[in-house]
């Protein structure tokens, strides 16, 4: 099997390329860092630490890379069997028409062999959104063709890769211990793929949500409350009791809309709580919290981390006074290397707290849970 994998950044190389290169794909990183591309191209292999209460150092071997700008990576996309992205949400529309181009290229060459594309991106449904990207590029007999041929196979991601600390090495890459790939077995074309490490259901969304209202809400709120406290790290924020207890009882809360929506087991997750919280607190992944915070207006949208588990307890009239603070936090959220952090404090400036939160979260701006956040912020 051959794969092309866009995004050769520290996820793509730790997580999903590792996975897929562990199980004897070949594969193909398609980015647009030349440094990291020339690298790859140079040695075909990187490292791997793998930290946790067993440290280890995995090497990747037989990988090579190309732009993801140029004919290469169309010609890839006709002829691979397997597309991955890690890339970023707000990347995915940018790939989109190298993917088009490729699909077309493939229709042209006669190649009817399945094709399954995966976006493993920190999303609801991300895959999904970028065949929409890809639609947006495609001819009405060309899209006809690719519904029938291309499988687009939602996933859900976890494994948390923080910044490489600096070394002369642009490839090497630490990770957690940890990882989870979960995709949508029903939207593949052609057999299903046998990879390991690659966990295949039909209940998609029920995970999707669990790694969102748990690991993706617990992640945030400990670097918006962390940075609020002057902690600098996620493992330093987690430690002190005030933000755990916070933190946890957020968890609790988002977990409470699980158990009533998909019937989860309380005590597993409960448990699932506690291995999250003990994730966070591992001393081997130094993780900034500024950098977990970034992209603010992203994660108080409606659909997100934040406000889509609050809404979940509205829904089932469920409490919900940690989420409340978790938001207030993330309102206070600041970072001079973060545009949407410097979007955010204009909006606050300009409109105040509770107009800003209505534009951004799309919650009603008088209604009770809007009153509780303002009131939280301006604590």
């Amino acid at each position: 099997m051959k794969a092309l994998h866009f995004g050769a950044g520290n996820i793509g190389r730790g997580f999903i390329g590792k996975l897929l290169a562990d199980a004897g794909i070949s594969l193909t990183f398609a980015d647009v860092n030349q440094v990291v591309l020339d690298a790859l191209n140079a040695r075909h292999s990187y490292q791997v630490h793998v930290v946790g209460e067993q440290k280890q150092i995995d090497t990747v071997t037989g990988v090579d890379a190309v732009s993801s700008i140029g004919d290469d990576v169309v010609k890839l996309i006709a002829s691979v069997d397997l597309v991955t992205t890690a890339v970023g949400p707000q990347i995915l529309e940018r790939i989109a028409p190298a993917i088009a181009k490729g699909l077309v290229l493939r229709k042209t060459q006669g190649n009817d062999t399945p094709l399954n594309i995966i976006a493993c991106e920190n999303m609801v449904r991300g895959t999904t959104q970028l065949k929409g990207h890809v639609f947006n590029a495609l001819g009405g007999e060309d899209k006809a063709w690719v519904e029938s041929h291309i499988g687009f196979v939602d996933s859900a991601v976890d494994r948390i890769v923080p910044p490489s600390e600096a070394t002369n090495d642009p490839l090497e890459v630490t990770v957690e211990t940890f990882s989870e790939w979960i995709v949508d077995k029903t939207q593949f074309v052609g057999e299903l793929p046998a990879i390991k490490g690659m966990e295949l259901t039909d209940n998609l969304m029920a995970f999707v949500e669990r790694k969102l209202f748990t690991l993706n809400t617990g992640h945030a709120i400990t670097a918006y409350l962390g940075q609020m406290a002057g902690h600098q790290t996620i493992r330093d924020a987690i430690l002190d009791p005030a933000i755990r207890a916070v933190v946890k009882g957020a968890m609790e809360e988002s977990g409470a809309v699980l158990i009533k929506r998909y019937g989860f087991d309380a005590e597993k997750h409960a448990a699932y709580i506690q291995k999250i919280l003990g994730r966070f607190e591992n001393p081997y992944l130094k993780d900034d919290v500024e950098r977990v915070g970034r992209q603010p207006l992203r994660k108080l949208s409606a659909g997100d981390r934040l406000i889509k588990p609050l809404l979940g307890t509205l829904e089932y009239g469920l409490p919900h006074p940690n989420l409340v603070k978790g938001i207030a936090a993330a309102m206070h959220y600041h970072s001079e290397q973060d545009p949407q952090a410097q979007e955010l404090a204009k909006l606050l400036a300009e409109k105040g707290p509770r107009a800003a939160l209505a534009d951004v979260s799309g919650l009603d701006a008088n209604s009770d849970v809007a009153n509780d956040i303002v009131a939280a912020f301006n604590a």
